[in-house]
């Protein structure tokens, strides 16, 4: 099937709007469970030396979640295919899983929910990282700092879990 360039640029529109409707979807639910528990829980916590200040972690997710949404919108413009389901499939978990965290670690009050949650999702995100770049190398190359971060991210989870049991 062809389609026009006005078509195609109306394909694109729609595949931005969801890759923006997803990613903030997962930012504002995470956000919901995140917010509340700072104060009370999460300042009372023993964190390692390398733990940045809280307005770290807003600058970097959302730097972080608007190249997400450019890396899943070049997906989805691709050609459907198995391969490209696939790599979608790995990256909407991947984003479940992250909204999920800060629920699990957050709202649960739990360092050790968080960390059950944080290390298949990173393993999630290296597969999503192959699968793009099957697809679309600047996809993927958009998803290495998500992996680096999460990767810190692990480490910080786990060393919370550590100075808290």
């Amino acid at each position: 099937m062809t389609y026009s360039r006005r078509q195609d640029r109306w394909i694109s529109v729609g595949f931005a709007r969801i890759a923006i409707a997803a990613i903030t979807a997962a930012s504002v639910v995470g956000q919901v469970a995140t917010y509340p528990n700072l104060a009370p829980w999460y300042a009372s916590l023993i964190k390692p030396s390398f733990n940045p200040p809280n307005w770290i972690f807003g600058l970097v997710w959302t730097t972080l979640y608007l190249i997400m949404a450019f890396s899943v919108w070049r997906i989805l413009r691709q050609p459907a295919s198995s391969t490209r389901r696939t790599a979608l499939t790995l990256f909407f978990i991947q984003l479940a899983l992250n909204a999920a965290w800060s629920w699990m670690f957050f709202a649960a009050n739990s360092s050790f929910l968080g960390l059950v949650n944080i290390v298949p999702q990173l393993a999630l995100i290296v597969a999503t990282v192959v699968a793009f770049y099957r697809l679309d190398r600047l996809a993927a190359y958009c998803l290495v700092p998500l992996t680096a971060w999460v990767a810190f991210a692990t480490v910080l989870n786990y060393s919370i879990w550590v100075l808290n049991r």
